[in-house]
């Protein structure tokens, strides 16, 4: 069955030259013009490592502080103990509690974009695995998720700290903004992450690192990138 493409987007393609890789700033101001969609839509950045993701080294995950935030406003809820609750709850954190909390969530409450906990509590958060797992909201040393410093862990996320990681593909998928943001607020949000996952280059990855980046909206074509300016304080060739 042939796969239909809107008059719309039709018009958005004749706008791009698929042969080319676009600087980031000429991807997001290219982007901005063909990006017209009926509602606000999200920035999209798309990037394929050349890691081995079978290799446990190799499993890219982290997380970065987006300058201009995302755009989204996100409930982050905190399992914590005692006198960390209140910091959280400072902190501008939506819901925290103890156990009263982790009995709340394991009876089907999911009323929250992040959960960030304590290390102290998470022999009782454990047991929410099956359910928060599959939802990918399970708090996680590497994705900052499970800290000591909770009140900084909370208004980092609420400023805009995201996670990146890679999927089968090596590939990573991340929104990073609106396409209501203006076009320099958009070129820093896609410069700090590449450069991010720059920096989380294994020192066991062979060959090339950055291999392809692509930058979209929700409705709108995608945009082959021009990493090559991210490698030149890099020795590496793309």
């Amino acid at each position: 069955m042939a796969k239909y493409i809107s008059k719309r987007h039709q018009q958005n393609l004749k706008a791009i030259d698929r042969t080319k890789k676009y600087s980031v700033d000429e991807a997001v101001a290219l982007l901005k013009k063909v990006s017209n969609a009926k509602f606000i839509e999200t920035l999209e950045l798309h990037v394929r490592l050349g890691v081995d993701t079978k290799k446990a080294d190799q499993q890219i995950r982290g997380t970065v502080l987006l300058p201009s935030g995302t755009g989204k406003t996100l409930k982050v809820a905190v399992l914590a103990k005692g006198e960390k609750i209140k910091e959280a709850e400072a902190a501008g954190a939506d819901i925290a509690g103890d156990n009263d909390l982790v009995e709340k969530i394991a009876a089907g409450f999911m009323d929250f974009d992040v959960l960030v906990a304590t290390p102290d509590i998470m022999r009782e958060a454990g047991r929410l695995g099956k359910v928060l797992g599959p939802r990918g909201l399970m708090p996680n040393p590497k994705a900052g998720t499970v800290t000591l410093e909770i009140g900084k862990a909370v208004k980092e996320i609420k400023a805009g700290k995201v996670e990146y990681r890679v999927d089968e593909q090596g590939i990573c998928h991340l929104g990073i903004g609106k396409m209501n943001f203006t076009e320099a607020q958009m070129s820093e949000n896609v410069k700090v992450v590449i450069q991010a996952l720059l920096g989380a280059k294994p020192s066991s990855a062979r060959g090339t690192y950055l291999i392809s980046g692509f930058l979209t909206s929700t409705m709108g074509p995608s945009i082959s990138l021009d990493l090559s300016e991210f490698l030149k304080s890099d020795k590496e060739e793309i």
